[in-house]
């Protein structure tokens, strides 16, 4: 039978040696193929243009809530270009933080005391209040929702002055009279427009506290 013809069943051994024997015999010559390969590799790797890069203006070192931005607290840092913040600030010195600002992070608006920290609420404003308590102060963070609360020093009946208010930010850290003779801590929440006449009269003349909104 053709299956064990010895004459077939010793052509694919044939066939396999003289490939064994060609590869070998040029083995050399692959070597420098392949290390010419890559060689023109790594010399084409090392002349690409490197990747586009932005400068962005970032905080060069740990920076508190309240701090008022210097030349010395930025510098620069590379970024891709689809990861650039949107809202940077263009000149950031002498702004107030309005939150912690960590080492490497870009200065964006939502940052700094100001309108951007209403952003996306058109029915807020953002309103700075002093709190004379600096101590009950300190228990709020951003983001709190508080209903504000007006007590005569003198004796009388508190009063809600405002209701569903949001704590915006707290960029005064101060526990005692500052240069313009306070005390307590400031305070900025967004208070609807109708709201902030009775806010600002109380924060004058009254005693302003707050609760923890339900």
């Amino acid at each position: 039978m053709l299956a064990d013809d010895p004459v077939r069943r010793s052509r694919p051994q044939r066939v396999l040696r003289a490939v064994r024997r060609a590869v070998l015999a040029r083995r050399r010559l692959l070597a420098a193929v392949l290390t010419a390969v890559a060689v023109a590799a790594g010399l084409q790797a090392a002349t690409a243009p490197p990747p586009a890069t932005r400068s962005v203006t970032v905080a060069a070192r740990d920076l508190p809530a309240g701090s008022v931005i210097g030349a010395g607290d930025l510098t620069t840092s590379a970024f891709a270009p689809g990861s650039v913040p949107a809202d940077l600030v263009a000149e950031p010195v002498g702004g107030v933080l309005a939150a912690p600002l960590r080492r490497g992070e870009p200065v964006t608006d939502v940052r700094l005391v100001g309108p951007a920290l209403t952003a996306g609420r058109p029915d807020l404003v953002a309103l700075p209040v002093r709190l004379p308590d600096a101590a009950m102060a300190g228990l709020l963070r951003a983001g709190d929702v508080v209903d504000l609360v007006a007590a005569d020093p003198q004796g009388g009946k508190p009063a809600l002055v405002a209701s569903g208010v949001p704590v915006l930010a707290l960029p005064d850290a101060a526990t005692g009279p500052g240069t313009d003779g306070l005390s307590g801590r400031l305070v900025v929440v967004g208070a609807r427009p109708a709201d902030v006449p009775g806010i600002a009269d109380a924060a004058i003349r009254l005693y302003l506290t707050y609760s923890f909104a339900r």
